[in-house]
């Protein structure tokens, strides 16, 4: 998977779980949680849509890849790449 594949496919999770957000506007490096004003329940549930759309599996230590927008591109392009 490209990295752009990867940004739409985490800006379509998250717009599951907040269809308010605009991804566009948040800085590559910002924090997500805070730029999005998302909560605990609302991550996992991005986490699980994330897992649903590509197949990774997203274990519990690796969460800290997903707080900026970035690093959940460059995590989901690690992954996919190692599962195919």
């Amino acid at each position: 998977m490209t990295a752009d594949e990867a940004r739409n496919v985490i800006i379509q999770a998250m717009r599951e779980v907040a269809p308010e957000v605009d991804l566009g506007s948040v800085p590559p490096e910002a924090d997500l949680r805070e730029e999005l004003d998302i909560d605990s329940m609302d991550f996992l549930n991005f986490i699980v849509g994330l897992h649903e759309k590509t197949g990774i599996d997203v274990p519990e230590e690796d969460y800290e890849h997903f707080a900026t927008l970035q690093g959940a591109i460059d995590y989901v392009v690690r992954r996919s790449g190692a599962a195919a």
